[in-house]
């Protein structure tokens, strides 16, 4: 039983709702620990192969960390309270292999944007925004915010937004490169769908091991990156469905793939 969020399954992707519009889905430490569990679900059930995370309402996707919330701290103290996982007990959650997506479907500021960034795709309502107002309130984007931006966009294009708090729209996301697809919002769950189609397409160990190649390689210079070979992508290139997929190409069908 959820009571911050709404969780349904539609065949192998499960959907996650953030679900507190009367903050506009602002998350306090609840909040986090309940979607803690989510996420522990999500890792560990096999039949589960990508997740959509977006908020209800057509408001916002996420207003951030709840500071109105009377069990939540101020200063130093504050550190120390959030979750081990961060925010929405995802945006430190590394070495999760399994594909997000993030359904934006209005403003993500602060928290909220942090979680849109800790996702592998955003798919944006054509009315979402996104920026972080942290140093107006004294704070920063600690939670991976200003790691992560200055990953996603140029330094210059990223150290406005963080200096400033300025928020940008989904047009101008999709301009700079921070989102994968913006449409209006009546159509944003369908285009999320679509994309987590499009991933189920493919073998879901090879999916793993690109996602965590390709992170892990993000810090290092191009020869050391390309010469990794992890855990998961040993495990995908020995798997069935490795020769199912080679087997499937030369027969010209679908492949049928079993995760192992």
């Amino acid at each position: 039983m959820t009571r911050f969020c709404r969780v349904d399954r539609a065949g192998r992707v499960l959907i996650v709702t953030l679900d507190r519009p009367e903050v506009r889905n602002a998350l306090h430490r609840a909040a986090s620990d309940e979607l803690d569990e989510i996420w522990n679900t999500y890792e560990s059930d096999t039949e589960l192969r990508v997740a959509i995370l977006t908020g209800s309402g057509d408001k916002a996707f996420s207003a951030g960390y709840d500071m109105k919330d009377a069990g939540e701290k101020s200063g130093a103290a504050f550190l120390a309270h959030r979750h081990p996982r961060g925010f929405g007990a995802l945006t430190h959650r590394f070495g999760m292999v399994k594909p997000l997506i993030a359904a934006v479907n209005g403003v993500a500021v602060g928290g909220g944007f942090e979680l849109a960034l800790a996702c592998d795709v955003i798919v944006a309502a054509e009315h979402a925004e996104f920026g972080f107002p942290e140093p107006r309130v004294g704070r920063m984007a600690m939670d991976g915010g200003m790691h992560r931006l200055v990953r996603h966009v140029p330094l210059k294009i990223a150290m406005g937004m963080l200096l400033t708090g300025r928020r940008i729209t989904a047009a101008e996301a999709l301009r700079i490169g921070l989102v994968n697809e913006v449409v209006p919002l009546a159509k944003l769950m369908e285009a999320a769908h679509a994309w987590a189609d499009e991933i189920l397409s493919g073998a879901p160990l090879s999916v793993h091991a690109t996602k965590e190649m390709t992170l892990a390689g993000l810090g290092l210079p191009l020869p050391e990156a390309m010469s990794l070979l992890t855990p998961a992508a040993r495990r995908a290139l020995d798997s069935e469905d490795q020769t199912e997929g080679v087997q499937a190409f030369r027969e010209r069908r679908p492949p049928q793939w079993k995760g192992r």
